[in-house]
């Protein structure tokens, strides 16, 4: 089956976040560097961060902003960052599929290392800053994986559903002190990490690559397309904005329909 094209529209002036800071995990690929390069067009000072290095560096000096090179599976060298950030995207993510009886214990805790206890450390870091400004963004990157499971993704389910309780918790604590918290659920987006899934898809159901995209890729949504990365950006900058700022703890599909089911 052919994937209909998109091209996303032009992106409009919108949100102004001149005077704040962004600070974006895994922004070196994918939604990633899609949130930074958005936020970095609104005015936000972002600081690229990630596990590469030199891609890093490389995306900070095409937007203006700042790298920063960090193994988000180390927790000490988590601990010894200085978070200055009033806009915190925890985006970083990594994915291993196999069932169940043969998953790696080790993956497991990796990724959730990765996926949930580096996004509390984060934001833990950098909610006395935004308290003290009466302001502040915490959105994650979460998915419909975040609402939904499916099989053979123990540790990223599990890492996504506990990011989605985490964003409510820091909702209700920072929405008095003007700090909101909330998850963007996309469906399948068209980046590297899915490119490389496809194939272990394929191997853990038994398939081929082809069918791995229409029958479990695709199945689901009511759009039969890939998500582009700038349009997750585009709902993370408006998250940021004015107008979103009596959205609080909540978690905004963009699945083509997936959880209407």
């Amino acid at each position: 089956m052919s994937e209909p094209s998109v091209t996303p529209g032009p992106v409009t002036a919108g949100v102004n976040l001149t005077g704040h800071g962004a600070l974006v995990t895994g922004a070196a690929s994918g939604i990633g560097r899609a949130c930074a390069e958005r936020l970095a067009r609104a005015g936000a000072a972002v600081t690229v961060l990630d596990l590469n290095g030199d891609a890093a560096r490389k995306v900070a000096e095409e937007i203006g902003g700042e790298p920063m090179q960090v193994d988000l599976s180390d927790l000490e060298a988590l601990d010894s960052l200085e978070i200055e950030a009033d806009i915190v995207v925890n985006n970083a993510g990594i994915q291993y599929i196999a069932p169940l009886e043969e998953f790696p214990p080790e993956r497991f805790s990796l990724i959730l290392r990765i996926m949930l206890e580096a996004p509390f450390r984060l934001v833990r870091k950098a909610l006395p800053g935004m308290y003290e400004k009466g302001w502040g963004r915490v959105i994650n990157i979460s998915s419909v994986h975040g609402l939904r499971a499916s099989p053979f993704k123990a540790a990223y389910v599990s890492a996504k559903h506990g990011l989605e309780g985490l964003s409510k918790v820091i909702a209700l604590e920072g929405g008095p002190k003007g700090v909101t918290s909330n998850c963007i659920n996309p469906a399948f987006v068209r980046t590297p990490l899915l490119e490389g899934q496809i194939a272990d898809q394929a191997r853990a159901h038994g398939i081929s690559e082809n069918e791995v995209i229409e029958r479990i890729i695709l199945e689901a949504p009511a759009i039969k397309r890939l998500i582009e990365p700038t349009e997750v950006a585009e709902l993370c900058a408006f998250l940021c904005g004015p107008e979103a700022s009596y959205i609080n703890g909540a978690s905004l599909t963009m699945d083509g329909g997936w959880t209407a089911r």
